[in-house]
């Protein structure tokens, strides 16, 4: 019964994503005559081709793969220091930090404060809009500090008599236990940063440094907008709109699969384990 269970959870998972792959290779008429594809009839490349039809494709994958990069590289950064903190207990005023940590989870000031503060710092039409306003995540930084909290502090101990200090630690001693925690973590921010879509919107303005997703996005409306106009012409003038909402998930979602396999054997005890203790 388990493994029944499992094998129809894990197909009902598995076949709208192949039927999304199939469909991005699939002909217009095809997709428009059925309603699932797990292998086209034809296969074409049709979308693929409407969607790297220029440059700017290629700029925007550039600009979201260095947002993910650097950004995840910050948030780790930043996440791991201030979680390192606030899990010693001889921090003075670690409940009041940890309090005003756990409120922003609750509450926030809004889109249009956080607005103005990006702007009154300077940060519009810049990448730095895209990684510095969401750099900490409260509940990423909870599920570090808990899994720091796991460490025996008698390894700590042992490395202050050898004459290590607090920053030596971290490095030395935290980080290389840490690896499970460390390695879901930076999936978290990296797949929030390669989604990034409404600070692109709200912060940049020059459509030069829009990342995939944005640009993404342009390419359906302007494909289904183009569809419209030439219905008079012909299927096979206009842009295979329907093929390419298909190609487009394809092309945004492949690249987190792709980095998933290496950490995959850190992801779910990483997230476990920073989840034990509060």
């Amino acid at each position: 019964m388990n493994y029944s269970f499992l094998t129809g959870f894990g197909l009902v998972c598995v076949l709208p994503f192949i039927h999304v792959i199939a469909a991005s290779f699939a002909t217009v008429e095809e997709v428009i005559s059925k309603k699932f594809i797990l292998i086209p009839t034809t296969f074409s490349l049709d979308a693929y081709r409407y969607i790297f039809s220029t440059d700017i494709v290629y700029r925007s994958l550039i600009v979201s793969i260095l947002v993910t990069a650097v950004g995840t590289a910050v948030s780790m950064f930043l996440s791991s220091l201030m979680a390192y903190g606030l899990s010693r207990k001889e921090l003075m005023g670690r409940r009041v930090l940890m309090f005003l940590v756990v409120f922003t989870m609750l509450f926030s000031g809004g889109m249009i404060p956080t607005f103005l503060v990006v702007k009154s710092l300077g940060l519009l039409d810049t990448y730095w809009s895209l990684i510095l306003p969401t750099a900490i995540n409260a509940f990423n930084l909870i599920i570090l500090k808990n899994f720091f909290q796991n460490i025996p502090s008698s390894l700590e101990e042992s490395a202050k008599i050898d004459g290590c200090n607090d920053i030596g630690i971290f490095f030395r001693i935290i980080l290389p236990l840490s690896l499970p925690a460390i390695a879901t973590i930076s999936l978290f921010y990296a797949v929030t940063y390669w989604n990034t879509y409404m600070q692109a919107i709200l912060y940049l303005s020059d459509a030069t440094k829009w990342p995939i997703q944005v640009l993404l996005r342009q390419i359906v409306i302007v494909s289904s907008g183009m569809q419209g106009d030439m219905t008079e012409m012909g299927a096979a003038a206009a842009p295979p709109e329907q093929t390419i909402k298909m190609a487009v998930i394809v092309v945004a979602t492949i690249p987190v699969l792709l980095v998933y396999p290496f950490i995959q054997k850190h992801f779910a005890k990483g997230a476990l384990l920073g989840s034990i203790k509060g």
